[in-house]
């Protein structure tokens, strides 16, 4: 690696074969009650063994089988999100469940995670983030 030019295409080859088959997101609500948590995880045709298919190949239609395929890293950073969109909100609701926040908190920070994530993934889409 000669020159910052040959890193960058280097790290973008890379980045551009990379297949990811599972997604995690955790999140914690810390409030007057206490703590409330909210964790994901999802495979996508994973060749893990705690992915949907184990470490099984996945059939084609033709019968033959085939490794199975990962998400590109977009795929992946808007599954993640998501996901994270999912666990934001779930984490609120245990915490509104608890009494460690109002029932109009919780609608309130619904919205906004809602309205947070949408952004996220619409810029994703359109290829506005970076690396992705």
């Amino acid at each position: 690696m000669g020159s910052e030019t040959d890193l960058k295409e280097y790290l973008s080859g890379i980045r551009d074969k990379l297949r990811v088959t599972k997604v995690v997101a955790t999140r914690s609500f810390k409030g007057r009650g206490g703590d409330s948590f909210a964790g994901f995880s999802a495979a996508w045709d994973s060749v893990q063994e705690d992915g949907g298919h184990g470490l099984i190949h996945v059939a084609s239609e033709e019968g033959e089988t085939e490794a199975a395929q990962g998400m590109t890293l977009r795929e992946a950073k808007i599954a993640h999100y998501l996901l994270a969109m999912q666990a934001d909100i779930s984490a609120h609701e245990a915490a509104m469940a608890g009494g460690s926040l109002s029932v109009q908190g919780m609608q309130d920070s619904v919205k906004a995670i809602r309205g947070n994530y949408a952004k996220l993934i619409r810029d994703a889409l359109s290829g506005k983030t970076e690396n992705g």
